[in-house]
């Protein structure tokens, strides 16, 4: 995948990996990746089959949950963890998986990174790795 894909670049490699899963076809390293978060996601299974699905609108005014973006999140989330970047992300995480599991740690997890992108972004500044870790550590405390 590039390093920053369009929306159709994004829905495309999801629904293209999940497609190869079913069809039995090698994937990449990548697209593994991605199948095994879609395994843990059934409810998304019918919506990367949609022949619309590369144009589908999720609204949080509808109560939708953009699959894509989920997937995505947990894709990011997944390559952070693997080279602990930022610094303190794995140990953080292995921590909070400990007390509610992995999958539910990702998702913690998730709420976390999803609210220092959306500061850095209404504020102009960068992204924060002491703020995004400071969460993810009140988090893991809050679940002792």
């Amino acid at each position: 995948m590039l390093f920053n894909p369009s929306r159709e670049q994004v829905r495309q490699f999801f629904c293209e990996a999940w497609q190869k899963h079913r069809q039995h076809t090698l994937l990449s390293p990548l697209e593994s990746m991605a199948v095994d978060w879609i395994l843990q996601h059934p409810e998304y299974h019918a919506e990367l089959e949609r022949p619309d699905a590369l144009n589908a609108d999720y609204t949080v005014e509808a109560g939708q949950t953009n699959p894509f973006l989920h997937l995505s999140m947990h894709l990011a989330i997944s390559e952070q963890l693997s080279v602990d970047q930022p610094p303190g992300v794995r140990a953080a995480h292995d921590a909070l998986a400990q007390r509610i599991g992995p999958h539910d740690a990702a998702h913690e997890i998730m709420e976390c990174l999803g609210e220092v992108v959306w500061e850095a972004q209404r504020l102009g500044t960068p992204f924060s790795n002491d703020i995004y870790l400071d969460l993810i550590r009140r988090r893991t405390s809050r679940h002792a």
